[in-house]
């Protein structure tokens, strides 16, 4: 891995380690208030992006930030921070322990490294993945530094899949997995990542949401389905507050056809 590349990972996770580890003190005891759009936000939701963006400032300078707590509209520069600050809010609050931090850096409005640290469970995903970029990076997805691939197996009633809060209409007779909801959209699809479901579905996920976790899960051979719009390239200039991205992940191709008929009732 090459400098630019060593010194990407080490901020990521020196940053992420710093910030959880001041999450953790917060964890369950903290108070959420109520956004617009519906979603909860905590004090420590707060701290935790103004940390990160002033860390980001401080080491990249000329690099974009795109945030769910402050930065909303993508500024169109050639490289660019995503970020999600606390990834699963609620269950922070409740002293729940699946949450997140999950960052994603975008080369011309394309994510193509992404990192994403579950303080509670001592876990840290991160994962290359340069598409069509034209960018050379390292190769793989990885779990505590250790490689991770999607399952190959077929789908039965031993295996699992995700659902969030709002897809669950897809629940009815036939369905072949059991189901599990987390309360947590990166989480959610970095199970995927690791072979531990076979697939999850998002109805209402917004970009910070997925930068991270749309890297790891490509890299780790998952197929990543977008339900309405694509997410990626952000456009310049564009506020992505409001705008959602309904996904299904799946640990490889042939189950696109099996899990995509019982979407149907799913509001997207």
């Amino acid at each position: 891995m090459n400098d630019f590349w060593t010194t990407i990972l080490d901020f990521a996770q020196t940053t992420t380690t710093r910030v959880g580890k001041q999450l953790m003190q917060d964890f369950g005891q903290v108070q959420a208030s109520q956004k617009a759009d519906g979603t909860l936000v905590t004090q420590a939701d707060k701290w935790a992006d103004q940390e990160i963006r002033d860390a980001i400032a401080s080491n990249f300078s000329g690099y974009g930030i795109l945030s769910e707590e402050s930065e909303r509209s993508f500024p169109g520069t050639e490289w660019c921070w995503v970020i999600d600050p606390l990834d699963g809010t609620t269950n922070f609050t409740r002293g729940i322990p699946i949450w997140s931090i999950s960052l994603g850096l975008l080369y011309q409005g394309t994510p193509i490294f992404g990192y994403v640290y579950a303080p509670p469970l001592n876990q840290a995903f991160h994962g290359f993945w340069p598409g069509s970029s034209g960018i050379t990076t390292p190769t793989g997805a990885f779990l505590n530094h250790h490689p991770i691939h999607t399952s190959s197996d077929s789908p039965s009633n031993n295996h699992f899949f995700n659902l969030c809060s709002r897809s669950t209409a897809i629940i009815r007779n036939g369905f072949p997995c059991k189901i599990r909801m987390l309360g947590v959209a990166s989480y959610n699809f970095l199970t995927v990542a690791t072979g531990a479901t076979l697939g999850g579905i998002e109805a209402t996920p917004k970009v910070w949401d997925l930068a991270g976790a749309w890297v790891i899960v490509q890299a780790a051979g998952g197929v990543w389905s977008s339900l309405n719009s694509e997410p990626f390239p952000l456009s310049a200039g564009e506020d992505y507050s409001d705008r959602s991205f309904p996904t299904l992940v799946v640990s490889r191709p042939e189950l696109v056809p099996i899990f995509e008929p019982f979407l149907e009732g799913v509001k997207i």
